[in-house]
């Protein structure tokens, strides 16, 4: 007899994790099918080291193949799903169209960069979700430090060499802090320009890192103060323009840099399957299960999961729960099966990490706030448990960039049109 298939829809920290534990509790059971629009699972959280070069950015992409045995992957972007006949249909990257049947389903798309009705952004600022984005951003810094070598115009000097970043959660503060030390080498190599590079870290919260704990917002603050970046706690962009940006407190801004980094909304495509929605997110149970759907799941950030610590809400998106509940919903497809018993959803919050570049991190693990070099060995020490790869090549990275001087050139592989914001990543496109 045919085994049933599950496909999971998405390769994201929850997709990712629900084919691996998925084919450890139910190989012999079912078929495992994972469509995803690239062949790699990627690490997100060392985008930034990737856009300041401390990072190759094959270390963070790591292949599903060799790393999921006994899962077949399927490389395309899903544009449908037929709920009533079980079926999700897909275009290849060669353009063909394609459909995958399915005894059991995971919803785990993902997030795609939040947009804000702000004039002139979509046009002239760049988003961080990919990379492609990360590249672009490093051949960009190292672009505009060289044009600002070569001018005599103090004006355009200033310019090119300030660089905004709005945001300042935890994927923007991690830009803005490796940003300065970047380009504070690459001025270093560079004895003819005088000016230093500016960072602006902006954000209409109170504080930096919001949404963490109190104490690794003041770590990051006096950090990245100290390093020279211009922290604007409160004040945001109010317009962008092709020369520079209006904040929100009047002040014109010359630059040629605009980072979007103001955090993340669920993938539209989670709007077109017409299932009931909060915020953006497919409706799930305790278990994971999409109302009226029971051989369907959802999970990630596309999923707007009961949080058990906060009734009545749901999970922060993160990439915590994205993991636990990928592994959660492979648990529960299993149970379905017959091996085991489902559960619902519950955690513990094991603490966060912020890398901060150099010697500098803020981390809290079990509640325990640490700041400098202890922060930074553990913050190291959780990157490298976490990702399911390529953890020798990281690691070799790390020192390398330690104990010889970082090479920066452009290599010219993005271009500027391949990254607008208004278009996810190619990690995580999909259709408008």
């Amino acid at each position: 007899m045919t085994k049933p298939r599950v496909v999971i829809v998405g390769a994201g920290f929850a997709g990712y994790h629900a084919a691996k534990t998925l084919r450890r509790l139910a190989r012999d059971r079912a078929e495992i099918v994972l469509l995803n629009t690239t062949d790699y699972f990627l690490y997100l959280p060392l985008l930034p080291e990737v856009a300041a070069g401390v990072v190759e950015p094959t270390r963070i992409a790591v292949p599903l193949a060799g790393t999921l045995d006994g899962v077949r992957v399927v490389v395309g972007e899903a544009d449908r799903v037929d709920l009533q006949n079980r079926w999700v249909g897909y275009r290849s990257i060669e353009g063909d169209h394609g459909q995958l049947a399915y005894d059991r389903l995971v919803l785990s798309v993902g997030s795609v960069n939040k947009l804000l009705p702000i004039p002139g952004v979509t046009e002239y600022a760049h988003g961080f979700r990919g990379l492609p984005e990360a590249l672009f951003l490093h051949d960009h810094v190292v672009r505009q430090v060289e044009l600002a070598e070569l001018t005599d115009d103090p004006a355009e000097q200033r310019a090119r060499t300030t660089f905004v970043v709005v945001g300042a959660g935890y994927t923007g503060t991690e830009v803005a802090a490796h940003g300065q030390l970047f380009t504070d080498r690459l001025t270093a190599q560079r004895p003819h320009l005088k000016v230093r590079p500016r960072w602006m870290l902006l954000d209409v919260a109170p504080r930096a890192l919001p949404e963490l704990d109190r104490r690794m917002s003041v770590t990051a603050d006096r950090v990245l103060r100290k390093r020279g970046v211009d922290v604007r706690m409160g004040t945001s962009v109010a317009e962008a323009t092709p020369d520079g940006v209006m904040l929100t407190d009047g002040e014109y801004v010359p630059t040629c840099s605009l980072i979007w980094c103001v955090g993340v909304r669920p993938d539209p495509f989670v709007a077109e399957l017409g299932l009931r929605t909060e915020k953006g997110r497919l409706v799930v149970d305790e278990f994971l299960n999409v109302p009226g759907y029971p051989e369907v799941f959802a999970c990630g950030d596309a999923a707007a999961v009961p949080d058990p610590t906060r009734p009545g809400q749901v999970c922060a998106m993160t990439a915590q729960h994205a993991q636990r509940q990928g592994k959660l919903a492979a648990h529960n497809i299993a149970a379905s099966y017959g091996q085991g018993v489902r559960k619902s959803y519950k955690h513990h919050d094991l603490g966060w990490v912020v890398d901060l570049g150099g010697k500098d991190a803020a981390a809290n693990p079990l509640k325990v706030p640490l700041a400098g070099l202890p922060a930074k060995a553990v913050t190291r020490g959780y990157h490298l448990l976490a990702m399911p790869g390529n953890r020798s090549r990281v690691a070799a990275d790390w020192a390398l960039d330690a104990t010889l001087p970082r090479p920066a050139v452009q290599l010219g592989l993005v271009p500027a049109n391949a990254v607008p914001l208004e278009s996810e990543s190619p990690e995580l496109a999909r259709r408008h």
